[in-house]
């Protein structure tokens, strides 16, 4: 898919929020042939606040504003995902490509009706999956595509967390809403994972699972449990907890093959694993930006000048939440 050609990706931010101030904002800024001229929250002094301290142009507090701005030729839609479809049809009517945060909508429906609507207004569709850009997860798509585990024989996702933890919070919290979020910290965190596994094997073709809210402190599954069988008939398991002891504390990836196999985690810890039959285990170790999202918006903004190709799609990412779909027992076409 084309897009009028540009020779600067001039984006525009709804939804300058915490996200913004350190992964994706600066990253904005920091890509070649890119910059961040203008950015809107529904709070105007915290729009002018956020604009002021990155030295951005313009703020907004009315979305339509922002996407209309002759200036503003790309969106970056930075909010919670109950917005996601509206203001991506939104900008997708505009003509204007569309960088989605993750996960890209509460449900698969919503994800294939913006991408229905991306591929009508023929603007190109992209979704924040940062992680398939960056060089831990690279390594790994290296290890298993030049053969040193063998072939490919299972997944399993290990993901306990505690109640209370550097990554789960209770309080005030939107990512515990499924109204808002589409699910819990399944979504939330999971989407990541799953997400990254397609990029590194390929689509999940068949997926069942338990999703059950066991400690009843909000409203959203607090434990999931799901099996799931890729196009290249590799079957993969994940455990998805967020209601354990301090004691089971544990977020780790393993990729088992026919030779050896690789492990990583996703939060935190960007290093990587490979045990490798006969021989010593080998670990590789990756300093990454604060600017996480550097690497996949250089690829973002490549694709929109037509320099090269985006990795993370409409298409792609509409899969995680298929995926996500069926672990929870949700209804999808």
């Amino acid at each position: 898919m084309s897009n009028k050609k540009i020779k600067e990706v001039c984006w525009g931010i709804i939804g300058a929020g915490n996200v913004c101030e350190v992964k994706s904002g600066p990253a904005l800024q920091l890509a070649n042939n890119s910059k961040l001229i203008a950015v809107m929250r529904r709070n105007s002094e915290k729009a002018k606040d956020f604009a002021l301290r990155h030295h951005v142009r313009k703020w907004y507090d009315n979305v339509d504003e922002l996407i209309h701005d002759p200036n503003v030729n790309a969106i970056y839609v930075s909010t919670p995902p109950n917005s996601h479809k509206e203001y991506t049809l939104k900008a997708a009517a505009a003509g204007k490509p569309v960088y989605v945060e993750k996960p890209m909508a509460r449900s698969h429906q919503e994800c294939i009706s913006m991408v229905n609507a991306c591929n009508k207004a023929n603007v190109n569709l992209y979704v924040a999956y940062y992680r398939r850009a960056l060089p831990n997860i690279l390594k790994v798509k290296e290890i298993i595509d030049s053969d040193i585990i063998g072939d490919v024989r299972l997944v399993n996702i290990k993901l306990q967390k505690p109640l209370h933890s550097e990554i789960v919070g209770l309080n005030d919290n939107w990512r515990i809403n499924p109204e808002i979020a589409g699910g819990g910290y399944f979504y939330d965190l999971a989407s990541h994972q799953l997400d990254a596994l397609d990029f590194l094997l390929g689509p999940i073709k068949e997926a069942q699972g338990y999703a059950l809210n066991q400690s009843n402190n909000y409203l959203a599954e607090d434990i999931t449990v799901g099996s799931f069988l890729f196009e290249k008939n590799v079957v993969g398991h994940g455990v998805w907890a967020f209601n354990t002891c301090h004691s089971s504390n544990i977020e780790l990836t393993t990729i088992v093959g026919s030779k050896g196999q690789v492990s990583f985690p996703f939060f935190g810890d960007h290093s990587v694993v490979l045990e490798v039959d006969g021989k010593p285990k080998e670990a590789f170790h990756f300093n990454i930006s604060k600017h996480i999202q550097l690497p996949l918006i250089q690829t973002v903004v490549d694709d929109i000048l037509g320099n090269g190709k985006c990795i993370s799609t409409g298409k792609s990412a509409s899969r995680t939440n298929w995926v996500m779909e069926k672990i929870c027992n949700r209804i999808v076409d």
